[in-house]
This record gives C-alpha cells, sequence and structure tokens, in this order.
C-alpha cells in the first residue's frame, strides 16, 4: 500500500511510527524513482544574474562589490555565493515530500570546527543563514555539486572526483540510517568531537594529521586574540574598536545609540544561565564588519562588552534575511517546526531554532532580535571556528572531507520527525548514490556556466552600484 507522507499530517510530529514512515518511503520510489533524482532541467526563464542582482537590492550598497570581487575568484566561491540561484532552480523540481529542518546551504565550507560549551572540538555545520524546513533533497543536492566544483578546482580526475562525489552520497545514507537506529536522546547528544577515537579511526592518516592541523590554528582563533588587535582601552578603561577599512570600521554614532537597548533585548532570548551571564558583561563599543562570501553586503556587526575583571567579550550581530529557500525557491514554513507566530518578522529566531535543531551542540550566546525594522541574531565570535582549507587539501584528504561532511548533514536530518521517510526511501542499492551523483555533476556544468555569465555581467557593469 502506498502511503502518501501528507498523510502524516500537517504537523511536524507524525501520527505514523517510524516503521510506518520507512514503508512510506519505501512506496515513495514508486512515485518518484530514485533514478529521477539524477534530472536535471533548468527551469523556463532562468536568469541567475537578475536572482543575485534581487539579492542586492536590500544589502549595504557600498559593499556590493566585494561580494562580487570575492564570488569573481572561481566557480566554487561563486557557487558558495548562489544559494538563492540553486534554490529557484529547484523550485519545480520534484521532491519525496518529506521535509526535515534543513541548513539551506549545505555546500563543503559550511562546515567546520568549534569549541562546544564543554570545551572540546567538535565539527558540523557551521551556518545556518538560510536555514528553514524544506526538502531533504536541496541540502544533499548542494553538497554533492560542491563537492564537484571543489573537486574540479583541485583538478581530480574525472574517475576519482566521482568516487569522491559517490562516497559523500554513500556517507549520508548510512550516517542518517545510523543515526535513526539510536535511541531519540542519542540522536541529540552525539556531537563529532575531532578527539574521539571512533571518529579519528574512520578517517586517514593524512585527513587526521589536518584535523590536528585545523585544530591547532583554531587557538589562534579566539575572541581574546582579535581584541588585542581590533581594541584599545580609553583613558576611562572603556573598550573602543580601532578602524580598518574596509573589513572593520566603528558604527555611526545612531548605531551605537541604538546598542545598549538592542543587548538588553537581545538577553531575553538567552537561556537563563546564558542571559545571567551575559548581564555581568558591559557594552562599550560597536563596529559594522564584513564576513563570508555570500553574506556580504548584509548588515553585520561586532559588539565590544567588558566583563568585572575588564576582559574583552566579543559577540557578532548578523542580519538574517527571509531564507532563500523560502523567497527563491517557494518553500512556506511548515507548521510543527518552528513558532510561526515569531515569522516573517523574527528571521534571527529562525536561524537561531534551527541551528540549535540541527547542531548536536550549540553556542549558548545564540540570541535574537529586531531592530530598526531589521532582525538580526547574536552568537559568539571567534569561538575557535576554523574551517578547512580545501585548496591546499591533497585528493586523499577531500575524499575524506566530504565523507565528513555528509556524515554530518545525515545525522542533522536525522534529528527531524520524518527522517525515517527518507531513510525508508534512499534504502540500500546503488540507485540512490548513482543517481544524487549524476545530478551533482549536472549541476556543477550549470555552475559553471552561470559562473561565466556573472563575470561577463560584472565586466561589463551590470551589478554597478550608482
Amino acid at each position: 500500500m502506498s502511503l502518501d507522507v501528507a498523510e502524516a499530517g500537517e504537523r511536524a510530529e507524525s501520527p505514523l511510527t517510524a516503521e510506518e514512515l520507512f514503508e512510506a518511503g519505501r512506496a515513495a520510489r514508486a512515485d518518484l524513482p530514485r533514478s529521477d533524482l539524477a534530472e536535471y532541467e533548468p527551469p523556463p526563464g532562468r536568469d541567475p544574474v537578475g536572482i543575485l542582482r534581487a539579492q542586492h537590492e536590500n544589502r549595504l550598497q557600498n559593499l556590493i562589490d566585494l561580494r562580487v570581487e570575492r564570488m569573481s575568484t572561481s566557480a566554487f566561491a561563486f557557487y558558495r555565493g548562489t544559494a538563492a540561484i540553486q534554490a529557484a532552480d529547484l523550485a519545480s523540481a520534484p521532491t519525496t515530500g518529506a521535509e526535515v529542518v534543513i541548513c539551506g546551504d549545505a555546500h563543503l565550507s559550511n562546515f567546520g570546527i568549534y569549541r562546544s560549551p564543554e570545551n572540546s572540538m567538535v565539527f558540523d555545520i557551521n551556518d545556518f543563514d538560510e536555514s528553514t524546513v524544506g526538502p531533504w533533497e536541496w541540502d544533499l543536492k548542494r553538497l554533492l555539486a560542491s563537492v564537484v566544483l571543489a573537486g574540479r578546482s583541485l583538478s581530480l580526475p574525472a574517475a576519482a572526483l566521482r568516487e569522491a562525489t559517490e562516497a559523500a552520497a554513500a556517507q549520508y545514507r548510512t550516517a542518517l540510517q545510523r543515526t535513526l537506529e539510536a535511541p531519540l536522546l542519542n540522536r541529540y547528544y552525539a556531537p563529532a568531537t575531532v578527539e574521539s577515537r571512533r571518529n579519528r579511526n574512520a578517517l586517514s592518516a593524512d585527513m587526521v594529521k589536518l584535523v590536528d592541523q585545523v585544530t591547532k590554528e583554531s587557538l589562534k582563533r579566539t575572541s581574546e586574540r582579535v581584541a588585542r588587535k581590533t581594541l584599545e582601552t580609553d583613558e576611562n578603561g572603556v573598550l573602543r574598536f580601532v578602524d580598518n577599512p574596509p573589513i572593520l570600521r566603528r558604527a555611526e554614532p545612531e548605531v551605537q545609540a541604538l546598542a545598549e537597548g538592542a543587548y538588553q533585548l537581545y538577553r531575553t532570548t538567552l537561556p537563563p544561565n546564558t542571559a545571567l551571564l551575559a548581564s555581568q558583561l558591559r557594552l562599550d563599543d560597536v563596529a559594522r564588519r564584513v564576513v563570508g562570501v555570500g553574506s556580504v553586503g548584509t548588515r553585520c556587526f561586532i559588539i565590544a562588552l567588558r566583563g568585572p575583571t575588564g576582559e574583552a567579550v566579543l559577540l557578532q550581530l548578523k542580519e538574517a534575511e527571509a531564507s532563500v529557500v523560502e523567497r527563491f525557491g517557494g518553500v512556506a514554513p511548515l507548521p510543527g517546526y518552528l513558532d510561526l507566530t515569531l515569522l516573517p518578522d523574527e528571521q534571527g529566531y529562525r536561524v537561531v531554532a534551527c541551528q540549535r535543531i540541527l547542531q548536536a551542540v550549540s553556542d549558548p550566546f545564540l540570541g535574537f532580535l529586531r531592530v530598526e525594522g531589521f532582525a538580526f541574531y547574536m552568537r559568539q565570535f571567534r569561538n575557535r571556528n576554523a574551517s578547512f582549507d580545501i585548496p591546499s587539501m591533497n585528493p586523499t584528504q577531500f575524499f575524506d572531507y566530504g565523507r565528513m561532511c555528509a556524515a554530518v548533514l545525515g545525522r542533522a536530518h536525522a534529528r527531524s520527525p520524518k527522517a525515517a521517510f527518507v531513510s525508508g526511501y534512499v534504502g540500500s542499492g546503488p540507485s540512490f548514490v548513482r543517481a544524487t551523483s549524476d545530478w551533482a555533476e549536472r549541476y556543477a556544468d550549470q555552475a559553471e556556466a552561470d559562473f561565466a555569465e556573472f563575470r561577463v555581467a560584472a565586466r561589463d557593469g551590470v551589478f554597478a552600484v550608482t
């Protein structure tokens, strides 16, 4: 008997058992054969340059040139900034109908290591600006296409790159299914610590060496280190940022005037223990800071706080726009996962909520607020967070890194109620792995063609701010 996943109800909590959801997933293959996941057809009227220009409309215009410059360095850098284009391309593509909480921008560079509140180093997804509830396929496809594009940038032979892509697809399935075999609470309390012997044994010696190297380098990525480089103390002991344009500039007086009220508002969204800690910090200064590739042009600030002994604590305040999955992919928010009474206004809430769901362990300083009509979320700045430098990887390390990211994504998706449906659909044979890898190659071709069009448009001044 075929069961449509919609029969599970409109809410996230399903009246179907895990076994029934699994069988519903298996039955869904009749409506959407796994081989069909390989198909990519550009939607009619496709306009990637137009989508990017639409994104630029609400961003800080003085930073648009920098965003274009950063996206122009390579096809993979371009891909990092084009989650909106991919969401629009997938909007009309068939899906199984099983939604989960998704990252929305799950490319290889949006994974990395950071320090947990327990002072362990963990590897997980680290960017949630586009996170929401949506088709599980969209996250996986974005990840696999990034494997292809990054692998091509490393000049990997076609056979080796295909092997890496298929290994990532297979690892996603394995991680999803193994996580679903664990008791429910274990799915939420199993972070991928880089010190774990089990995790290290699953990697090559080359990759273990790289993990250790990145972990060591993360010791330099702390708030204390940034504070020493970017702050000075005035005659009254107050912390002040030192301008370093265009990356860092002290905020305008009108922004500074709003800062204290904004900070108090943010504190109301924190867990009680963190809120009490935050109440003992004094806000001294605010600076604008440019971050990332795709995020360039959004409103982003660094907040300098001073502790009881004069220590500097830095928080990052980042604008949260509507997810591209909703805006360009047409996926409306669904009840049962997030508090829809806070949406669409509190997009910072969406980011924070999805991050806490997808990560096994999250920053206790995550909070959200709305100021002057703009939505933001707040988090610690430089909590030993470090990314892996893909261009410097050898083929063995790249192969393992793709699998690491896919494993984390599979575990993250397994935390959603309808993940058992996904497990039943993907099955255990080669069809799912082959089809998703085929799609990734086809979409990587599309992304490279878009990149060429983008560079021509940039050269011709299409993105110039007038």
